[in-house]
């Protein structure tokens, strides 16, 4: 099980000082990149990311929750040990294959990302050239929501599929993550897990990333 706490919810004021606070205790840093029109709601851009980067150690995790992906991965100084998330629903099914192909050319790893409405078996073609795949179990674009439930149902057949066909691609998840959850999502399959509130609403951050982990 990895933790990536969301850094969206965290002190946004003082983030080097989060990130030194967790950089020992969690396996990477979620960043949610909105643009106010894929999801209603307006984050940070490549410079503010660049900078993330260059203060963690650790992996990054970022999601684009943005309605040109493709004009991201040139933008942005990510590492090898990086991931580069793009969602599904934001670009033409057909162009997929190569923005797959731009962020692995920048040398980075690649994602898909799917909303709690989006079959899995959407994105099942392109499975072989992924090293992600992010199951949203909240609709994206704000923290705090109830996890859905039925998203659940999307794990297994994702676990099948990657055994079936000798993949290496991790499952993520992100949105609602919590103590009540976490043991049975990892059971099931999920090996990352973006979490915000879980972590940012309690007083001891790195306490409460070594609870979940429990």
């Amino acid at each position: 099980m990895e933790i990536y706490p969301s850094l969206i919810s965290s002190d946004l004021l003082n983030l080097q000082n989060t990130i030194n606070i967790l950089d020992p205790v969690v396996d990477g840093f979620h960043i949610d990149v909105m643009d106010d029109h894929f999801v209603p709601n307006l984050t940070w851009g490549p410079a503010f990311i660049n900078a993330i980067a260059g203060a963690s150690k650790k992996p990054l995790h970022v999601h684009l929750m943005v309605d040109n992906p493709a004009k991201w991965p040139s933008r942005l100084n990510l590492r090898s040990k990086d991931l580069l998330i793009f969602h599904y629903e934001a670009i033409d099914k057909k162009d997929i294959p190569a923005l797959i192909e731009e962020i692995k050319n920048q040398g980075v790893k690649v994602g898909i990302a799917i909303n709690p409405k989006t079959a899995i078996s959407e994105i099942f073609e392109f499975l072989p050239n992924l090293d992600n795949v992010l199951i949203m179990s909240v609709q994206p674009g704000f923290s705090g929501q109830k996890f859905m439930l039925e998203v659940t149902e999307k794990i297994l057949p994702l676990v099948e599929f990657r055994n079936k066909n000798n993949l290496k691609f991790k499952i993520s998840m992100d949105g609602g993550i919590d103590k009540t959850n976490i043991k049975n999502l990892s059971d099931m399959g999920v090996e990352q897990f973006g979490v915000a509130s879980a972590i940012f609403s309690q007083e001891n951050w790195a306490r409460a990333v070594k609870e979940l982990k429990k």
